[in-house]
């Protein structure tokens, strides 16, 4: 065998194998997605049949006209979509200004700020809940309105002051990267700027800010996800709104008590109730998660082109 012949299967095996994984590691992420749509169609009869795997015998869509309906789908997805909006264009501003201080300015103790930042990542919400939520509850604003403490508890407020000190919800993650993305931009453009008369803030929003689009769509895009996908925060401070994931916690008892109710079918035993959870779970899982799949439909190919120039892979 020649070494043009021993170079080409080489090249083949390793192109195999990375067919291979990638295969198996799609397999993996895509097979649960499949599993739910596919039984979000189907009747609780049809769980009981062992021939019925993927496609349904008579596909329904009442499971989905069920979800739209207990779980008040209009009001909770326009909750959902204010507060994903008003959490991610807070988080990215700070976050892309506080990246840009690290990025370009040293000083004394930054280095340890940088850390004590990325180090947020790491510490359970659960060991900061009670004196988050006694601060906002009694939000005094550092002493000033000790007298006549204010209830910020069931507003925007926890999520918006959290979101513009760069405290909140993965602010460490969104930091780390646009100062990444600043430390790769070359010094250059701010010099240029300097020497034609821009001063720092008339550097960076001019000159900056509209070279770190791509860092701007990955922060936006990653804050707005996850805000979405909250339950812990959204919980704890707006409790008594409607969100999707508190929704979806409770459509399927809240379907089931009425049903049950007015005898339409028969969920009283054990395993029928267990199979009617699972088809409604599913269809209200699929509603939660299609807004996000019709964003990444439109935006896939900048938040590909923004992930590689930030240098998140590779």
């Amino acid at each position: 065998m020649t070494r043009l012949q021993k170079k080409r299967l080489t090249n083949m095996i390793g192109t195999i194998f990375r067919v291979a994984v990638l295969l198996g590691v799609s397999y993996v992420i895509i097979q649960p997605m499949m599993t739910r749509l596919a039984t979000s169609f189907m009747q609780v009869e049809e769980l009981y049949d062992q021939s019925v795997k993927w496609i349904a015998r008579n596909p329904t869509l009442n499971n989905y006209r069920t979800c739209w309906v207990y779980m008040n789908y209009p009001q909770a997805l326009f909750n959902s979509l204010t507060l994903a909006l008003v959490v991610s264009v807070c988080q990215l501003a700070s976050c892309t200004y506080i990246g840009y201080g690290l990025a370009r300015f040293q000083w004394r103790g930054s280095g340890l700020l940088l850390s004590l930042a990325i180090f947020t990542l790491v510490v359970p919400p659960q060991m900061i809940r009670i004196p988050l939520y006694l601060n906002f509850r009694y939000f005094d604003l550092f002493g000033i309105l000790k007298s006549q403490p204010l209830n910020l508890v069931g507003t925007y407020w926890p999520f918006i002051l959290t979101g513009l000190t760069g405290s909140g919800f993965r602010n460490g993650l969104f930091i780390y990267i646009m100062r990444q993305f600043f430390r790769g931009m070359p010094r250059e453009l701010e010099e240029a700027a300097y020497v034609d008369g821009c001063g720092f803030l008339s550097t960076f929003f001019r000159v900056m800010l509209p070279s770190a689009v791509p860092g701007l769509i990955v922060v936006f895009l990653f804050s707005f996800v996850w805000q979405w996908n909250d339950y812990f925060y959204t919980t704890m401070f707006m409790s008594t709104k409607n969100f999707l994931p508190q929704a979806l916690e409770t459509v399927a008892s809240k379907a089931a008590q009425v049903i049950r109710a007015t005898d339409m079918v028969a969920v009283t035993s054990g395993m029928v109730q267990d199979n009617f959870n699972t088809v409604i779970n599913n269809a209200g899982m699929i509603m939660v998660i299609t807004p996000l799949l019709i964003i990444y439909l439109f935006m896939q190919r900048y938040f590909v082109e923004s992930i590689e120039r930030t240098g998140l892979v590779g």
